[in-house]
């Protein structure tokens, strides 16, 4: 497994996950299709232009109850978004993340909620993460995904759940533009993970080379 380290792999994420031993990875952050179709959705570029994003249909449905099953067999904790869409699939969590996109009076959620199996208690991060409006308006990330996650909100949860009880390697099965690895290769960790789509694992690599890696 060594030499799939560092690497986002194009391949079926459970396929992938069938190759790697019981408790491989420290731990497993990842945000998977929510089943809500929010692929070739209308949104913004960060720039605060209108942006469509390309029709590739990984939203029609959840992923099955295996892939679930694998991510918990190949990690020792995992971190999933969305975790309140697959409940029949994750075990009862006294540590559930809650994110508060800081959308004030708005018609969109007022933040998505992570699964964890960490035997800790529910912690809620503020970021904000609404249209072109962002936390750092002066260096805003440009969004190449529909569903994107901001960087600096997955440093700071690695930060607390890497960092504090000693995660070393770090498994995302659903990477998509590459968020989870940019924020393990700022933050100095070893990470992995998988796209199907090949376009954006071309994006997350060009996101990659502009990364300069460095410690917590």
């Amino acid at each position: 497994m060594k030499d799939k380290m560092n690497k986002i792999h194009n391949i079926d994420c459970l396929e992938f996950m069938k190759q790697v031993p019981d408790n491989y990875f420290d731990l497993v952050l990842t945000d998977p299709p929510y089943g809500i179709k929010m692929d070739g959705k209308v949104g913004i570029d960060g720039e605060g232009k209108a942006k469509e994003y390309d029709q590739k249909d990984w939203d029609k449905s959840i992923p099955d109850e295996e892939v679930f099953n694998e991510i918990k067999r190949i990690s020792k904790n995992a971190i999933i978004f969305g975790g309140n869409y697959f409940v029949d699939y994750l075990n009862n969590s006294t540590c559930w993340l809650f994110w508060d996109k800081n959308n004030k009076e708005s018609f969109f959620a007022d933040g998505e909620m992570a699964w964890t199996n960490f035997n800790t208690a529910v912690r809620k991060y503020v970021f904000t993460w609404h249209g072109f409006i962002q936390q750092d308006m002066k260096d805003k990330e440009e969004r190449f995904h529909p569903t994107q996650k901001p960087t600096e909100l997955f440093k700071t949860i690695l930060r607390d759940y890497a960092k504090k009880y000693n995660k070393k390697t770090v498994f995302d099965p659903f990477m998509g533009s590459g968020t989870t690895a940019v924020a393990c290769k700022s933050l100095g960790l070893d990470w992995c993970g998988c796209e199907l789509e090949k376009d954006y694992v071309d994006i997350a690599n060009k996101r990659l080379e502009a990364v300069q890696g460095s410690l917590f």
